[in-house]
């Protein structure tokens, strides 16, 4: 069994891609098979040597291998031009200077385009020889059969007049060579799909099939589209469009993979997190939904968030320090990580525990009035005087001033994270003040009472 995940190198993979690219490799996985990444890159304007490497890119941190490639397309265009000429000289494909207006007018007037195969002549582009009569059956996993009748279809252009082939003609003859059992895509491309068997069987008829046992075609499975959390079109609007952006939003690539796998395919059971190793167990076509899948980035930073709580400290410490660069996080990532739900939400808590206060006048405004001030005086004698400074002893103190003052404990704990932070979010209080420590506690919060004073 081989499948191959064929993107087209001009822009950003995106999220539609990834999951492609996902369930190929989810397929090839738990088959045991082979995954083939082969880059379709015959677009000369838009397919770029970056492109490339940010494929790459997003498909390493989505920690998704492969088994053959990358193979470039254009790196097989003397192949590509053999098998042409083999079908021109066989009959298969012929030479037309018809436009596609061309063909349009004279099939609003004789009913199809095949009274241009008679004007055939040197130069002009390839077409591809459509049998009159018949029709050509795409088999397909998720969808069933969909059948295309002869009659309908145009004879498609296979080539340009320079003898550059087009995408429907390198597609088949690529799958035919590498020997595709299995073509999972996005069901946008259902419509290239008859047009690709009949490549496939006029190339099977010529001689074109490589030695070795594989399937006369490949079966095929498309993807339902995805939506936005509105049922439109998944784009840019709805948030964060490719795997990049993904990544610098902060989600790790094991819960994108376990979300992405839940967009068009079910468990059965209604599991919704699964690592990897379940996702490979479970994972079968015949699963597929043909209905259209939403993709919500509300959902996924939840799943998100269950990922990041589920880790090692040390190891949530790693990829902090590797999302923020800055070191000796470990502390910090231990009281703060009940509270993000991404890598990014970390630094927007936590930051100011290391660089100083944020300046925010509607926290001071609303928290370090008369009785936040007292409440502020009062919590730094009992820091000052406590034995201890870790978070049981601060914990003891700042209790003891809220029993005292026979108040509400957020009365006294905000005053205290506006005077340290800055801000009313923030880790846990006590863990906060122990992870400052008691020497620049105490300067913080004489900073604030000194610069709130009436």
């Amino acid at each position: 069994m081989r499948v191959r995940f064929a993107p087209s190198p001009t822009g950003a993979l995106h999220i539609g891609g990834a999951r492609t690219a996902l369930f190929n490799w989810l397929f090839a996985r738990h088959e045991g098979g082979e995954l083939v990444l082969r880059i379709e890159d015959t677009d000369r304007e838009r397919s770029t040597p970056e492109n490339i490497e940010q494929i790459l890119d997003a498909l390493g941190w989505l920690e998704l291998d492969w088994d053959i490639g990358p193979i470039l397309q254009t790196e097989r265009s003397a192949r590509h031009e053999s098998a042409l000429t083999a079908l021109l000289e066989a009959g298969h494909a012929y030479r037309s200077h018809a436009t596609a207006e061309d063909v349009k007018a004279f099939k609003a007037e004789h009913g199809d385009d095949r009274g241009f195969r008679g004007r055939e002549e040197g130069g002009g582009a390839v077409r591809l020889r459509v049998p009159d009569e018949g029709a050509t059956v795409v088999h397909d996993v998720v969808r069933g059969d969909t059948r295309f009748e002869h009659v309908h279809m145009d004879d498609p252009v296979i080539a340009r007049a320079d003898g550059s082939v087009l995408y429907n003609f390198a597609v088949a003859i690529d799958d035919l060579d590498a020997g595709i059992t299995h073509v999972i895509r996005g069901e946008d491309h259902l419509s290239n799909t008859p047009k690709q068997l009949l490549v496939l069987e006029a190339a099977e008829a010529v001689g074109l099939r490589p030695p070795g046992e594989q399937p006369a075609l490949p079966l095929y499975a498309h993807l339902p589209l995805l939506h936005g959390p509105d049922g439109k079109k998944l784009s840019k609007r709805h948030g964060s469009a490719s795997v990049q952006e993904l990544r610098d939003a902060g989600y790790l690539p094991e819960a994108v993979r376990n979300y992405l796998a839940l967009l068009g395919w079910g468990t059965g059971d209604d599991t919704t997190v699964l690592s990897s190793e379940e996702l490979i167990e479970r994972f079968t076509l015949d699963r597929v939904s043909r209905n259209p899948a939403r993709f919500d980035e509300a959902k996924l930073r939840w799943l998100n968030g269950i990922y990041i709580r589920s880790l090692p400290v040390p190891e949530l410490t790693g990829r902090l320090e590797e999302f923020t660069g800055r070191q000796g996080l470990e502390e910090a990532a231990r009281i703060s990580r009940e509270k993000i739900s991404t890598l990014a939400d970390f630094w927007p808590l936590v930051g100011p525990l290391f660089d100083g206060p944020r300046e925010d006048a509607k926290a001071h405004e609303r928290w370090l009035g008369e009785q936040g001030r007292d409440a502020l005086a009062q919590a730094r004698a009992a820091l000052a005087g406590s034995e201890g400074f870790d978070e049981d002893a601060v914990g003891v103190a700042l209790e003891a001033v809220v029993k005292a003052r026979e108040v509400k404990p957020r009365e006294v704990y905000q005053p205290l994270r506006v005077a340290l932070t800055g801000s009313t979010v923030s880790p846990g209080i006590f863990e906060s003040v122990a992870l400052l420590g008691r020497e620049e506690t105490l300067r913080r919060l004489d900073r604030a009472l000194a610069t709130s004073s009436p």
